[in-house]
């Protein structure tokens, strides 16, 4: 894993922590909430820009249509649950959240994965 996957993924953990206290608490997200996805979206940008750049020079047989998949997919989840999220203002749409919020480490360990077996 790159330091960008690391820190990404400590910053998706403290934001899960985050959304796991509103739901038990029954709040809604806030907008410094939002600000940490948005900064987290941010990291993922870069991580799509670096990821392309590795798999245009010399990828050593990594499956590049499953890798830029994985790299476009875990830029879109946050963007799709936050869409979901502002249209169910309940606790059901901040586990929508936290799901994605989740999902974001666990594509990145796929990525390792595919990188891993060049």
């Amino acid at each position: 894993m790159t330091a960008l996957q690391i820190v990404l993924s400590v910053v998706a953990l403290v934001v899960a922590i985050w959304l796991v206290v509103l739901i038990v608490r029954d709040l809604e997200p806030d907008d410094y909430l939002y600000g940490a996805l948005g900064l987290l979206e941010i990291g993922l940008v870069a991580q799509l820009v670096i990821g392309l750049v590795m798999v245009s020079g010399d990828h050593g047989g990594v499956n590049v249509a499953a890798y830029v998949g994985y790299l476009v997919a875990s830029l879109v989840v946050l963007p799709a649950a936050f869409l979901w999220s502002v249209g169910e203002r309940t606790r059901a749409g901040t586990g929508v959240l936290l799901v994605a919020v989740i999902v974001v480490p666990v594509l990145f360990l796929r990525l390792h994965q595919l990188w891993g077996a060049r």
